[in-house]
C-alpha cells in the first residue's frame, strides 16, 4: 500500500481507487475523491462542442462553473462521449450512488470520464466499482486514484504547494490525467485540485479561470481538444483562516499557490505526452497584445513539421517563420527575431549565421526554448509543449475503437 499522499494532504478529504474491471488490464479503474462536509467547488470543461455525459452533468449541477460539492467520482477506459440519453443517465446514476455512499444528494456529487469515445459504460462494473471504492475510503491510497484516472499515460503526475495566509499554512494540492489528445481550451483531460483554504465558490472559481490560463491552457501535445476535459478544485476550509476575498494579500498569496500547482501539472502533461522525448517552450513577446502572441505562441507549438524538426534535432527557421506567419497574430518579418537555446538563428528578414553546434547540443537536451520577437508591442505570451516522434503514431495507430 502506498503511503505517498498529495491530493489527501489538505486537511477534510478523503479518496480511494479500485479496478473495477473497464479496463482490460488489472490496473485501477475507478476514483472516488470526497470532501468529509460541503467544500467549496470551481470546475472549468473544455470548449469543444463535442462533449460527455459527465461534462454535461458538471454543467447541470454547477451552471456558473462554482458551488458546493461533497466528491467526485471518475473512471479511466471509457469517455461516455456521444452515447445519448443513456449516457446521460449512467451518469447521473454514477452520481446518486456516490452520493448515497457520502451521505448527500446527487447534485453535490461531480463525475468525470475518460477514455475511448462512443462506447457505453459497463454499468455493473461501475456499480461495483464505486461501492467497492467507497469502502475503501482513506488517506493512504492518492498514487491508486491517480492511477484510477489514467489512460495512455505512462507516469503519475501530482504537485503540492504549501503557502502561510494570517499566519495558518494553506496547502494547494493536485493530480492530473493527461498524454495525448491535449490542446485544453480551459483546463485539461482531467485534474483535480484539493485545498484547505476558507474560500467561497466564487472566489475559487475567480481563482482557477487565471491559473488556467497561465498553464493548461498554454500547453498542447498534438492540437486536439479533448471532448471530457476538466478540471476541478475543492476547498474544505479547514485550514482556519478567514475566508478569503479578492484584492487582499492572502487572496492573492492563494491565487499564486494555485497557479504554480496548474503551471506543474501542466508540465507534467506535456512531459509525459505521447512518444515525447523533449519538453519544449516557446516564448513570444514583442506582440501588439498578449491576445496575439498567445496567437502566435500556440501556432508555433501546434506546427507538427516544426514539432518534427526539434524531434530531429533541426534548428529550422523557416518552420517556425512560417508557423507565426499563419497565424492570426500580427508579423514583421523584418522586425521578427527568433532565437534557440538564447542564440539568434533570424533577424531583420533572414536568417544569420550562427554557432550551430551550440544551437545543436541545445536541442540534443530534454528541454529546448525557443524565443520569437515580434517588434511589434508588449504582449507576451509563453506556450509549452514537445516533440513529434515515431512513437506517437505507433501509439495512437493502435488506440482503436
Amino acid at each position: 500500500m502506498s503511503r505517498v499522499r498529495h491530493i489527501t494532504l489538505p486537511g477534510g478529504f478523503l479518496a480511494g481507487a479500485v479496478h473495477c474491471g473497464i479496463k482490460s488490464t488489472d490496473q485501477e479503474d475507478l476514483t472516488i475523491l470526497a470532501c468529509e462536509t460541503d467544500a467549496s467547488v470551481a470546475i472549468m470543461t473544455t470548449t469543444n462542442q463535442v462533449v460527455g455525459a459527465p461534462v454535461l452533468w458538471l454543467r447541470r449541477i454547477l451552471p456558473r462553473g462554482a458551488g458546493k460539492a461533497r466528491g467526485i467520482v471518475v473512471n479511466s477506459g471509457c469517455s461516455n462521449v456521444c452515447t445519448g440519453r443513456r449516457g446521460m443517465a449512467d451518469a447521473e446514476a454514477m452520481a446518486r450512488q456516490t452520493g448515497k455512499l457520502l451521505g448527500c444528494h446527487a447534485e453535490k456529487v461531480l463525475v468525470a470520464s475518460t477514455g475511448i469515445i462512443g462506447q457505453r459504460l459497463p454499468m455493473a462494473k461501475v456499480r461495483k466499482g464505486i461501492a467497492a471504492a467507497g469502502s475503501r475510503l482513506g488517506l493512504r491510497h492518492d498514487s491508486a486514484v491517480l492511477r484510477g484516472m489514467m489512460t495512455t499515460d505512462t507516469r503519475e503526475k501530482s504537485a503540492v504547494v504549501q503557502t502561510t495566509i494570517a499566519g495558518r499554512t494553506v496547502t494547494v494540492a493536485g493530480i492530473v490525467k493527461g498524454s495525448g489528445m491535449i490542446a485544453p481550451s480551459m483546463a485539461t483531460m482531467i485534474s483535480l485540485i484539493t485545498t484547505d483554504a476558507a474560500i467561497s465558490p466564487t472566489n475559487l472559481r475567480k481563482a482557477l479561470v487565471p491559473a488556467c490560463a497561465g498553464s493548461f491552457n498554454a500547453i498542447t501535445v498534438d492540437s486536439d481538444t479533448s471532448t471530457s476535459d476538466t478540471v476541478a478544485v475543492f476547498a474544505s476550509h479547514k485550514a482556519g483562516n478567514k475566508p478569503l476575498t479578492t484584492g487582499t494579500r492572502d487572496y492573492a498569496r492563494f491565487a499564486a499557490a494555485l497557479a504554480e500547482v496548474c503551471y506543474e501539472l501542466a508540465r507534467s502533461v506535456v512531459v509525459d505526452g505521447e512518444g515525447a522525448t523533449k519538453l519544449i517552450e516557446i516564448a513570444v513577446t514583442g506582440a501588439r497584445s498578449n491576445a496575439e502572441a498567445k496567437t502566435a505562441a500556440k501556432s508555433v507549438a501546434d506546427s507538427p513539421l516544426f514539432k518534427c524538426a526539434i524531434h530531429g534535432g533541426d534548428p529550422n527557421w523557416g518552420r517556425i517563420a512560417a508557423a507565426l506567419g499563419k497565424s492570426s497574430a500580427k508579423i514583421d518579418p523584418d522586425q521578427l527575431k527568433i532565437r534557440i537555446g538564447g542564440v539568434m538563428i533570424f533577424s531583420s528578414g533572414t536568417g544569420r549565421k550562427f554557432d550551430l553546434p551550440r544551437v545543436e547540443a541545445h536541442l540534443a537536451g530534454a528541454e529546448v526554448n525557443v524565443a520569437c520577437d515580434l517588434g511589434l508591442g508588449k504582449g507576451k505570451f509563453t506556450a509549452l509543449t514537445c516533440d513529434l516522434s515515431r512513437e506517437y503514431i505507433a501509439i495512437n495507430a493502435d488506440y482503436h475503437t
